[in-house]
């Protein structure tokens, strides 16, 4: 592990050096798992794609989106397997990608964080089309939900409605709205020092939106229920998400001291009603109430702001749920040590857990902190370590042998549920497949046509099983929102293995 005295000199040298132990004995190529995970991003690339895309097998889709509303909604993600684009867990996607570049891009190498950063932009300048083309909405969502799971279609031959759905001051969606502020104000913090320019741009519409959010309350899930339910439905409320846009704004704000303290006013204001003392076990496109308290006790650690001293402590409890054997435990594993939160999509909560434990750890380690979890001080290194194991088991470390990143390593899934991997893409067969058509293919045990490289698909049930069939979708479907936040932890893994 090197020298001992070296590790000595100061606390966050210290736990430095208690990581590259950790690194040390890794099982994995991290490095490789990263590159593979940003990736995927490009295969959920919708609208003209650049000439850089290394995703062959994808190409242009969705070029008419919102051309209906006479607006400019081309470009973005498809979230999942279909062809939607949903604004809130797009707009989350961009969050945590962005939350992974802040705090672990300097762990990357350029050309990974180049990538890393292009698959930030492609989100946010969509996401800035949607806050700017039409004065006081927010459009947040391209296509019909329900007419586009009639259809097994490659994103290049859908023809399936592709409306353009907003909230305004009438129809509100504070937690959509809230969610886009906090994306593109993390953002504008990945890009402040390497285009300024764009940085601004960013911050500005952040704080437009947020202002819209805050203003005009409500859930989109009521204004929109019709095409948003059951499929994102915000059922966490919207508070959570105008706590956690305002600790973006702050952060975004760092060079301007009056902004800063405007939105640091904000929170010392509202925090009481918008959750601060509520705690929450998840964190997800939908609830951010965990991971907003992780983000402030950054700020309590690092800037010594007291008033922030109860986001610490609740952020403590959130820990502490996750370490066995410490006093609130109470978590669920499974028999091979996978944190299992939910039967539908597990893994989205074992990416975003693994990625808080390693933030909290860094902060933590700034300071020579620990979390109080009861009698018990957990250590950063034993977040670290807790960490590891979940971003073990995703590439490999299980009982089944079997890495849940596709392609990765020698065995993984073969049969995602994911429509345009599942079918011959538009050069291997440019003839259209039809609407009908395509739905033989996902019924098809056959492999996928196109390896989906880098997309962690939903995972093993509480029994560490996995069934590798695209009808299963609960296991076998990935996600950007997967994706995103174990960018941040494979980064962290891959670094340099001393200070």
């Amino acid at each position: 592990m090197g020298s001992s005295k070296a590790c000595m000199s100061t606390h966050l040298i210290a736990v430095l050096c208690l990581v590259a132990g950790a690194r040390s004995a890794a099982a994995f190529n991290y490095a490789d798992a990263l590159d593979k995970a940003v990736l995927f991003f490009e295969a959920q690339r919708s609208g003209k794609l650049p000439p850089g895309q290394r995703v062959a097998w994808r190409a242009d889709s969705a070029l008419s989106d919102g051309n209906a509303s006479n607006v400019d909604l081309v470009g973005g993600y498809y979230d999942a397997g279909d062809n939607v684009k949903f604004g809130l867990p797009m707009a989350f996607t961009v969050t945590m990608l962005s939350w992974s570049v802040v705090e672990f891009g300097g762990a990357m190498p350029g050309g990974q964080l180049a990538n890393a950063e292009a698959a930030v932009r492609w989100g946010a300048d969509y996401l800035l089309k949607a806050a700017t083309a039409t004065p006081g909405a927010l459009y947040v969502q391209v296509a019909d939900p329900y007419q586009d799971h009639r259809c097994w279609e490659r994103p290049e031959d859908m023809d399936t409605p592709r409306a353009a759905y907003k909230v305004t001051s009438q129809s509100p969606g504070s937690d959509v709205a809230g969610e886009t502020a906090a994306a593109l104000a993390a953002a504008s913090v990945v890009f402040r020092a390497r285009d300024p320019a764009y940085s601004s741009k960013l911050l500005r519409a952040a704080r437009q939106v947020f202002d819209f959010a805050d203003r005009y309350r409500g859930s989109y899930s009521n204004s929109l229920s019709s095409v948003v339910c059951p499929f994102y439905c915000s059922y966490s409320g919207y508070q959570d998400e105008l706590l956690w846009a305002a600790t973006w704004l702050h952060l975004a704000s760092s060079p301007s001291p009056s902004s800063q303290g405007m939105y640091m006013s904000y929170i010392n204001s509202n925090g009481h009603n918008l959750g601060a003392e509520q705690d929450s076990y998840t964190v997800s496109w939908d609830d951010k109430r965990a991971a907003t308290k992780v983000l402030l006790s950054k700020v309590l650690l690092q800037n010594r702001v007291e008033g922030l001293r109860t986001y610490k402590a609740h952020a403590d409890k959130y820990i502490c749920s996750l370490v066995p054997g410490a006093g609130g435990f109470q978590s669920q594993y499974t028999p091979g040590g996978l944190l299992f939160k939910e039967g539908d999509s597990n893994m989205e909560y074992v990416t975003s857990t693994a990625f808080l434990l390693l933030t909290y750890a860094k902060y933590l380690g700034s300071t020579g902190g620990a979390a109080s979890c009861g009698s018990t001080a957990v250590t950063p290194s034993t977040l670290v370590s807790l960490a590891k194991k979940q971003v073990d088991y995703i590439l490999g470390a299980n009982p089944a042998g079997m890495s849940y990143m596709v392609g990765f390593g020698a065995r993984y899934p073969r049969r995602v549920h994911h429509r345009g991997a599942s079918m011959p893409s538009v050069r291997d067969h440019p003839a259209r497949i039809g609407c009908d058509e395509g739905f033989h293919y996902l019924h098809s045990s056959d492999p996928d046509r196109n390896v989906l490289v880098g997309a962690v698909v939903g995972g093993p049930d509480q029994s560490d099983s996995y069934s590798d069939s695209r009808d299963n979708y609960a296991q076998a479907e990935p996600s950007t929102y997967t994706n995103a936040p174990l960018v941040g932890a494979l980064a962290f893994f891959a670094g340099p293995r001393t200070a």
